[in-house]
């Protein structure tokens, strides 16, 4: 039998926290733009980032209710959803940040009224992937998470989101500020392993829609657009349509990532442990989701369009265009320096490799 979604009468009271970071961020805008009431939580001292404030300032503008406290304080929890009427909680802390959510299911459980809670997943299905370590600890953390979720029998749903749509290589620098290589690209073993890319604004939207269905109640929700499977030859091949040229390609073995996830510096070696994760073993698409427990965005929200990779591809090539690169004879982007053949080998790999990673990661 079919279970039709729910048509709320009057639209849910959302308290967010970790609205100030990357994913965060596209969530509380979303929910925001769907005209729901939207309470953000933002921690002590928060004033002192620049960067968050100004996030906060934004959310602020748009109609969002700042809330102070910090998710570790139960007592100040509690009251909070008791004194605004929060029905769904959404978190999107910090990967590092993940235990800090015991305090606040512990909240949730003993306030009793909220109706979903959304924990901070945002990634890939922490129970099915597998990383090395010491990428493996964060899911731990997080599977410590639901256990304690669905222990205390609090309604939810895990976003699997995947992979943020944006080019898949990490390099300390906020995921915003990412553009595709213009010397060359890094491929992880062979690069035909695939995994799905979506954009935040999607992975915001999608999950607005699923904090009131009734058929995302207790499942996790997988985001696995068809439009957006994509390996890495295809995504280097993708961006050399974008700017009208070759690049070299560089291998990255999976012997490669595994003596950087050894090495426990961090957080390059968690980034290789999720790479290795993706890109060789491919945690994204090896486990069908058929299960009782599953469901796919897709599937609920058939009519409901994806933005394509290649959509973004277009605004990572315009954006290098309105940032003044220096242009080639065809108007496209060029390097200021160009690799001479994808033939390096695998200790200067090692030494020197700006690393890939999921946006999942950053979460």
């Amino acid at each position: 039998m079919t279970v039709s979604a729910s048509i709320p009468t009057a639209k849910s009271r959302i308290l967010i926290a970790g609205a100030t970071g990357f994913i965060g961020q596209f969530v509380a805008k979303a929910s925001l733009d769907a005209g729901r009431p939207t309470y953000v939580l933002a921690r002590p001292g928060l004033a002192g980032c620049p960067s968050k404030s100004r996030v906060l300032k934004s959310l602020h503008d748009k109609g969002a209710i700042i809330l102070h406290g910090l998710i570790t304080d139960r007592e100040n929890m509690e009251k909070i959803l008791k004194d605004h009427e929060i029905d769904i909680v959404i978190s999107a802390v910090g990967g590092v940040n993940v235990l800090d959510q015991v305090a606040l299911v512990e909240a949730i459980k003993a306030v009793g009224t909220v109706k979903r809670f959304l924990p901070s997943e945002f990634g890939h299905d922490v129970v099915r992937a597998d990383p090395v370590e010491p990428g493996l600890q964060m899911y731990k953390d997080k599977r410590v998470i639901r256990r304690l979720i669905e222990e205390y029998r609090i309604p939810y749903s895990y976003i699997c989101c995947n992979s943020i749509d944006s080019w898949p290589y990490y390099d300390n620098k906020h995921p915003a500020d990412v553009l595709p290589p213009l010397d060359h690209f890094k491929i992880y073993g062979d690069g035909t392993v695939k995994a799905y890319f979506v954009a935040g604004t999607d992975i915001g939207k999608f999950t607005m829609k699923v904090v009131d269905d009734v058929r995302a109640i207790n499942k996790s929700v997988h985001f696995r657009p068809s439009s957006n499977f994509y390996n890495m030859n295809e995504l280097a091949s993708l961006w050399e349509k974008k700017i009208g040229r070759t690049l070299p390609r560089v291998t990255v073995t999976e012997e490669d990532l595994l003596a950087i996830a050894a090495e426990n510096n961090i957080p390059e070696s968690i980034v290789a442990s999720f790479t290795h994760d993706i890109f060789i073993k491919g945690c994204q698409s090896n486990f069908s989701i058929n299960g009782p427990d599953d469901v796919e965005i897709g599937t609920l929200y058939p009519d409901e369009a994806f933005r394509t990779l290649d959509e973004c591809f277009d605004d990572f090539a315009n954006e290098l265009k309105d940032n003044n690169k220096d242009l080639g004879s065809n108007g496209n982007a060029t390097p200021n320096h160009v690799v001479s053949n994808g033939n390096a080998t695998s200790n200067h790999v090692v030494e020197s490799l700006a690393l890939s990673a999921p946006r999942a990661l950053l979460v």
